[in-house]
């Protein structure tokens, strides 16, 4: 059987409305962190324009190669092995023509430490393509702020299974992008309590 996600099931339409009209451009997106697959199936579905490169760690590959062999397209090439705490990323660097115009993840951020969620912001900057966007998707606290009950409940859930993971405050992942030469071009609200977050690097 295929590995599944019930939130990437959950929320794969709300976020592929989102990304339409934000991957229009684009056309090799890598996304970080691809858990089971499912949002490179249906996307690339969807989006006949795009390639759409999945990665992981490395226990999760397998799964996600299975999806891909059995329910995947010429589109959506074997997974990476890709861990955010080890570069450089097996991926072509910002300079190369192969180089990725598009990197989007979903719920990663919040289960990873904050010193990884750092090194995900440093090697966007050194794969993305000038003119690319980096789509973070998940939960958002404001200005140190829960935008809800529910998610303050979930962010001490996940600080008592890890202290070093939790909800990222925006400010903070906005900051990181901004070392990095990117703007903040939307943070749409999401349902579930969650956000999309846009940064767009320069073109020049």
């Amino acid at each position: 059987m295929l590995p599944v996600a019930p939130a990437a099931e959950r929320n794969k339409d709300a976020i592929l409305t989102a990304l339409r009209p934000l991957l229009a451009q684009p056309r090799r997106v890598l996304e970080v962190g691809s858990g089971t697959g499912q949002h490179a199936v249906h996307f690339t579905a969807a989006l006949p324009h795009l390639l759409w490169q999945c990665s992981e760690l490395p226990a999760n590959v397998p799964g996600i190669a299975a999806r891909l062999a059995e329910e995947g397209n010429d589109r959506t090439p074997p997974p990476l092995t890709l861990d955010v705490a080890m570069p450089p990323w097996p991926v072509p660097a910002a300079t190369s023509p192969e180089a990725f115009d598009g990197i989007f993840t979903a719920n990663t951020l919040h289960i990873m430490s904050f010193a990884h969620v750092k090194q995900f912001f440093q090697r966007v900057g050194e794969v993305l393509a000038p003119g690319g966007v980096c789509c973070v998707y998940g939960p958002m606290k404001y200005g140190g702020a829960f935008t809800t009950a529910s998610n303050a409940a979930f962010d001490a859930q996940l600080r008592a299974r890890d202290p070093e993971s939790g909800i990222r405050d925006f400010e903070a992942l906005d900051a990181l992008a901004g070392a990095q030469g990117l703007t903040l071009v939307d943070d749409i609200a999401m349902p579930a309590n969650n956000q999309l977050l846009v940064w767009r690097r320069a073109a020049g």
